[in-house]
């Protein structure tokens, strides 16, 4: 008999093939020399293996950046798209997806716990303000895009805080801002407006909700009081916010190890902001706006000279919004109205739906590997965006011509302005940077939500209030001093704001919630990607993987992630397009979940009572992030 140890023939044979077994099995049994062979040379001396300096990943070196070294090839796979980072996720009793792990698990449990959807998106959104505190928070704003199964619609809900009372030019220039081209401050006091996040979720929870505070923010107290482990990606945010994070002794408090960012791996608690998710728990939204968290964000503001009052935080509610939207290619694509840059999404849509009438390109024949399928996508943003910034504001002080801006008549006369051969510079110039967390969730009953919220930039304005471990956001930056702007800043006016959750639909029926991360990427990005799984094909994980573009439109230069550098940098070059570093080109976030029916034409719903969705949920997550597409 053989060896007890060695695999046995049969199992062998199933495993790899019949001749990959067969010299597997010969090589399990000793050989004897074959007959005049000479005998065997005993081995020379070994040489000592070397050890890696970072042995399983550990930071060190200079950089501290333990992939730094790393020269290996990425595997592919060996089915669909090979360069797909991974396989979508497919359930039916419920999804998350967002850009941490252990923020979509806390949404997912509340799922399995009988929540729905709006439940399980606030739950992640509370673990994603503990996880990655340098881009989200309650101490920012937040909006939603919600599909009721119930009443088969979508509801829009807007909570942008609104700026002091005291916020006038007249404010500002007294405090030395005088430059409308320099602007507002970017960071401090000065630069935070009311924080509308907290009461968008009250609001969703009442309306759509099954849970209260008390349970969707019971997973966040836990971990903000038990650690979390600090991924490569945030410790790099976080090192990147931590010379401003030193100039507020409550930031330095809550987020610095020795005036320093903490380590790589490291295991990072958040004991005050479990405070604050607790004080919420107990006494509802009330307390963020007129209890004792806001006496402390009013005494941090007081103390700095900032001119927020009570009344502002008091007065604050966020606001029910009917979505807008233009018909792609058969699809009806939904966004928030302004204040949010979510038009531009449509206005540059409904641009690349004019390419075959008006320029005579088909995307599809082009591919995207062709240089001309990006100048044009390149071209299209810029035209969309120079109207966002020409006539975006706050519609509750000025009027934006949503039915010009939407129309077919003004695609194809945006359309007409394309040079297919040539860059033209965009009439309009404005920028806006980035930190957001985007999430979405899906139940059994067939309800889906999108959902983004943010503090603006790292860490927003530096400023944490203190004894409940949160930092204030900074969007105040992104109002205007220019008298001429649609966005001067003004009291009680929220300011220009790039969050834009995004829902496609049929026939009224609910095809896909997504959306993006990385402030002026969000809108740009959400156009490609409908172009990539509308006209190419793509499945939502495979859309999400594919290299990007980001215009600037303020330097009007264009930034191509690595591969599509090296693919089309050159005759995009060639075009007049001026080129950033691909190193240092930076293509957000995203994240999605796709609604197919168990039999065409049909709406979501349970298959049975107490069952699963009637049809599959498909779920993507971008490589990008932390991130993770989770269900059951």
């Amino acid at each position: 008999m053989g060896s007890p140890s060695a695999p046995s023939r049969r199992a062998l044979l199933k495993a790899g093939g019949t001749v990959a077994a067969l010299a597997a099995a010969s090589a399990c049994a000793p050989s004897a020399p074959a007959p005049g062979a000479p005998p065997a040379t005993p081995p020379g001396p070994r040489r000592p293996a070397t050890v890696s300096a970072n042995p399983f990943g550990a930071p060190t070196g200079p950089d501290n950046n333990p992939g730094s070294a790393i020269t290996a090839v990425p595997g592919s796979r060996i089915s669909g798209w090979p360069q797909q980072t991974r396989s979508e996720l497919l359930a039916r009793n419920g999804v998350v997806a967002t850009s941490h792990p252990l923020a979509a698990q806390a949404g997912l449990r509340i799922l399995q716990e009988g929540g729905n959807s709006a439940d399980a998106a606030i739950a992640t959104a509370a673990i994603l303000g503990l996880v990655e505190p340098e881009s989200a928070g309650i101490g920012g704003d937040s909006f939603a895009i919600h599909y009721s199964a119930a009443d088969r619609r979508l509801y829009g809900l807007n909570s942008a805080g609104w700026a002091p009372s005291g916020w006038t030019p007249d404010y500002f220039r007294s405090r030395g801002h005088t430059d409308p081209v320099a602007g507002m401050p970017y960071t401090g006091v000065d630069s935070v407006t009311v924080p509308g996040a907290v009461d968008g979720w009250d609001q969703l929870l009442k309306r759509f909700g099954s849970r209260g505070f008390d349970a969707v923010l019971a997973p966040a107290i836990e971990l903000a009081e038990e650690g979390f482990g600090l991924t490569e990606r945030i410790h790099s945010d976080w090192v990147e916010g931590a010379e401003l994070l030193a100039k507020d002794p409550d930031s330095a408090k809550t987020f610095l190890v020795n005036g320093k960012a903490p380590a790589l791996y490291s295991l990072v608690r958040n004991p005050d902001l479990a405070n604050a998710y607790r004080v919420l728990a107990r006494g509802g939204r009330d307390v963020f706006y007129r209890g004792e968290i806001a006496a402390a964000i009013l005494e941090k503001n007081g103390r700095l000279g900032g001119a927020l009052r009570a009344e502002d935080l008091a007065d604050f509610q966020a606001e029910w919004v009917d979505p807008i939207q233009v018909n792609y290619q058969g699809y009806d694509v939904h966004q928030l109205p302004p204040n949010t840059q979510g038009f531009a999404t449509l206005i540059m849509l409904g641009v690349i739906d004019q390419f075959g009438p008006v320029l005579g390109y088909d995307l599809a024949q082009l591919g995207p590997r062709a240089p001309q399928f990006w100048h044009l996508l390149i071209e299209a943003k810029k035209l969309a965006y120079s109207d966002l910034h020409r006539y975006n504001g706050d519609p509750r002080f000025v009027k934006v011509p949503l039915d010009m801006l939407l129309s077919k008549q003004h695609a194809a006369d945006l359309c007409g302005k394309i040079d297919p051969n040539k860059a033209t510079p965009p009439s309009v110039k404005a920028s806006a940077t980035h930190g957001t967390v985007y999430l979405t969730t899906a139940d059994r009953w067939g309800n889906m939500t999108s959902f983004i919220y943010s503090i603006y930039d790292t860490f927003g304005s530096g400023l944490t209030v203190p004894g409940f471990g949160f930092p204030l956001h900074n969007r105040g930056a992104l109002f205007s001093l220019d008298p001429a702007s649609t966005n001067i800043v003004a009291p009680r006016k929220r300011p220009f704001h790039t969050l834009v959750p995004a829902f496609v639909t049929k026939d009224g029926r609910p095809v896909l919630s997504f959306g993006n991360m990385g402030g002026n990427v969000q809108a740009q990005a959400q156009a490609t990607e409908l172009v990539e799984m509308i006209n190419l094909g793509m499945n939502p994980q495979a859309a999400g993987d594919a290299a990007r573009f980001n215009h600037h439109q303020f330097k009007d230069s264009v930034g191509l992630e690595p591969a599509l550098h090296e693919l089309v940098g050159g005759q995009l070059a060639a075009m007049g397009h001026k080129l950033q570093d691909p190193k240092t080109t930076s293509a957000g976030g995203y994240q999605a979940i796709h609604f197919t029916p168990a039999q065409p034409g049909e709406w979501p719903g349970q298959a049975a009572p107490n069952g699963p969705v009637n049809g599959i949920y498909r779920a993507a997550s971008d490589h990008r992030k932390d991130g993770a597409a989770v269900g059951w």
